[in-house]
């Protein structure tokens, strides 16, 4: 089992640094079914967060700080909300939550992204920069998948991919960090139960990951890396959303 979770690292880490995105998409639900649904979320905030630490330096000239900030203040609440419902709902009703919420977001990006693909103009105000960095704070504390909400704006804005991607390096690193911290206050102290050579495992394979993204992403489009990354997380969600099913049928 925990082979399958350093595999699902690599691939994550290599998604996100040929993509700008994909850790959680990829992760997120594979080891929600693995470790449950507060554990494998809390990891992959873990992961995610210092993956993206890790690709930042690479990308750091082309961060836009403003958007940052506009999507990073309202995502601040978004990750109180989400943080108080990953530690209160019951582990089956929350497995099968995450991957709704999973399904939700993937749907909503792509429906957005097909009908504005030739918009006559960006929409770019800060009502909807609010609105999607609430909704991805949110899904990114509840579900450690807070790339949908703000792809669906960045299609909306129409913001420059390669901007994108970068800013979104110290976006993930705040609501990662946030989202792990506001979990183990509101659950008492709760921490992952990993031993310290897991750890080191984990973070191994994610470095094996960027290093791997790195030689990727000269050779292969970052937006071909990214339907991939969908296909994965769709299928992901539906298995989270299954194994959730079976555990209340289990219970019941």
């Amino acid at each position: 089992m925990f082979a399958l979770v350093l595999l699902a690292v690599v691939a994550g880490a290599m998604a996100q640094r040929v993509a700008g995105l994909g850790f959680g998409l990829m992760v997120s639900p594979i080891l929600v079914v693995l470790l449950g649904p507060l554990d494998g979320v809390m990891i992959v905030n873990a992961c995610g967060a210092t993956s993206s630490l890790l690709i930042l330096s690479r990308v750091w000239r082309d961060v836009e700080w403003r958007r940052y900030l506009g999507l990073m203040v309202p995502g601040f609440a978004g990750i109180a909300v989400g943080a108080y419902l990953a530690s209160h709902v019951p582990a089956a009703p929350l497995e099968i939550g995450i991957g709704v919420l999973l399904l939700v977001g993937l749907v909503a990006s792509q429906l957005v992204a097909r009908a504005r693909r030739r918009p006559e103009g960006p929409v770019d105000g800060l009502g909807v920069m609010a609105a999607s960095g609430f909704s991805s704070g949110l899904m990114n504390a509840a579900a450690a998948v807070g790339g949908p909400a703000v792809t669906a704006y960045a299609v909306l804005s129409r913001w420059d991919q390669r901007r994108f991607g970068a800013t979104l390096q110290p976006y993930f690193i705040t609501t990662g960090t946030t989202s792990l911290l506001a979990k183990a206050l509101a659950t008492g102290g709760h921490w992952p139960a990993l031993e310290l050579w897991q750890w080191v495992l984990v973070f191994v394979c994610m470095l094996i990951g960027i290093v791997v993204g790195d030689l990727l992403a000269r050779r292969v489009a970052g937006e071909t890396v990214r339907r991939f990354v969908i296909g994965i997380a769709y299928a992901g969600a539906a298995l989270a959303i299954v194994n959730g099913i079976s555990h209340l049928s289990a219970g019941a």
